[in-house]
């Protein structure tokens, strides 16, 4: 029988994660009109920096989110810095060069760290009873953190001098320049940012359920999907694409079959597609918040 509170407190959880695994993919289309390809290896990299801190080294698992967030950060800078920042205007450099850095990264965690499954303690260990219903608080730190994660980048964005600086950048990269807009500064931290979301939905994402040395290619298979679905460079879009499809796919899978995670939104993209080419929000290089 179905238990309809399960499904729908699971549809949150995942839901939830997948609008912070997407949110940094989306911030670097918006902002640079490119495909982050590398974004899935940072996905990895926070779990796995949180993997040594709270498991190897015994450290406090808050600590090892904390680490997470730092390092993967400073990974984005870098990666901005040294690899993208010389071709970045040219998209299929920028592509390619991604790609191989996030090969780079994941390769090197299985040759070097280990190929086996990892795993880390719950940020939130315990549970508690809601409607006679057990709920891991783990769960509910997934659902909370994102909710202020995702209010906390809306306030950024529509309140601070360097949220109206990313917009105005999105809007036009030329009329940035005129009105006196830092380009290089505000993409190096448009990068850093998108990164330090993909570090904490990586430690997220391990904690949740498990990690690996390849973990990154489904979060970047998922993090395009929602993109294309919600519409190109609209953060707005990308979250509520998240939930449509955490919540579509967490339905089909409680009730037709466990087997179909993963074909959901690849079925929801291509109806999209099809009915409505731009996405729900899209318009090209949205401005949309």
């Amino acid at each position: 029988m179905v238990n309809i509170t399960n499904i729908l407190i699971s549809g949150i959880a995942i839901s939830s994660l997948y609008a912070l695994v997407a949110i940094g993919f989306t911030l670097i289309f918006g902002v640079g009109g490119v495909f982050n390809l590398a974004h899935g290896a940072l996905l990895a990299l926070g779990g796995f920096t949180s993997y040594f801190i709270s498991f190897r080294y015994g450290l406090s698992p808050i600590l090892g989110l904390v680490g997470a967030v730092v390092v993967t950060g400073l990974v984005g800078g870098v990666l901005y810095l040294q690899v993208i920042e010389p071709v970045e205007d040219n998209t299929v450099a920028v592509l390619i060069l991604t790609l191989l850095a996030g090969f780079l990264i994941q390769f090197g965690f299985g040759i070097f760290v280990t190929k086996q499954t990892i795993s880390i303690p719950q940020i939130a260990p315990g549970s508690v009873s809601i409607a006679g219903t057990g709920i891991q608080n783990n769960t509910i730190f997934v659902f909370v953190s994102s909710v202020v994660l995702m209010a906390g980048l809306f306030v950024l964005v529509e309140r601070t001098d360097i949220g109206k600086a990313i917009i105005a950048m999105s809007m036009s990269e030329k009329g940035a320049s005129l009105v006196g807009i830092d380009q290089r500064r505000m993409k190096l931290y448009t990068w850093m940012l998108a990164a330090m979301f993909a570090g904490f939905a990586g430690v997220l994402l391990t904690s949740y359920q498990t990690g690996q040395w390849n973990m990154g290619l489904q979060p970047l298979l998922l993090s395009f999907t929602i993109v294309v679905l919600g519409g190109l460079g609209s953060i707005k879009g990308s979250i509520i694409a998240a939930y449509l499809i955490g919540f579509v796919e967490t339905i089909t899978t409680s009730v037709v079959s466990s087997q179909l995670t993963g074909v959901v939104p690849l079925s929801l993209l291509i109806v999209i597609l099809l009915v409505r080419p731009q996405g729900l929000f899209g318009r090209g290089v949205d401005t949309d918040v």
